[in-house]
């Protein structure tokens, strides 16, 4: 897809929900299986089941990214997305863009070794490498709208509230919600 199929397209998306604003609210849906030991799969839309495994050194197969790798994968690429969608509406021209994400996490919480101690990310950071002919005054405020409107970063940079439900054998035996 071009620059201007995906100005093209979010620009049509834009048209609808300013006539139809309920057409905003969306749901994503993912449904996953653990499959055998720590490996699991998971499937979104019609996409083949992709498999998530650990490394040997936690338990696993090595088949797959991990959870937490994927959560990574889901910043960077979210990030890459809205600089292509925001430099298609911006008039830039994006020649690279890249991003490297590193996720620092403590064992000693996952493994409840000390409850102090998260069980996940202590801190991720990101290295974005863009290149480009436009100027840097341009630049800067594609980077500015892309830090605030990328859904990953939302959701990694605030709480969010997460509800669950857990069944065994086909009743429900514990809720969660978390805020």
């Amino acid at each position: 897809m071009s620059q201007e199929s995906v100005k093209h397209a979010l620009g049509n998306l834009i048209d609808a929900i300013n006539v139809n604003p309920s057409a905003s609210r969306v749901v994503f849906r993912a449904s996953t299986k653990l499959e055998e030991d720590v490996r699991c799969s998971a499937t979104v839309r019609n996409f083949p089941p992709l498999i998530i495994d650990e490394p040997a050194d936690l338990g696993g197969g090595d088949q797959g990214m991990n959870p937490v790798e994927l959560v990574l994968v889901a910043l960077g690429t979210c990030q890459e997305i809205m600089y292509s969608a925001y430099a298609a509406f911006m008039g830039i021209k994006l020649d690279e863009c890249k991003v490297d994400v590193k996720g620092y996490l403590d064992l000693r919480g996952l493994l409840s070794i000390d409850p102090e101690v998260s069980a996940g990310y202590q801190q991720i950071s990101y290295q974005t490498t863009l290149r480009s002919s436009a100027d840097e005054k341009a630049i800067l405020q594609l980077i500015e709208v892309v830090e605030g409107h990328c859904p990953v970063m939302d959701i990694l940079a605030r709480a969010q509230k997460v509800t669950g439900q857990t069944t065994l054998n086909g009743e429900p035996v514990h809720n969660l919600s978390l805020n």
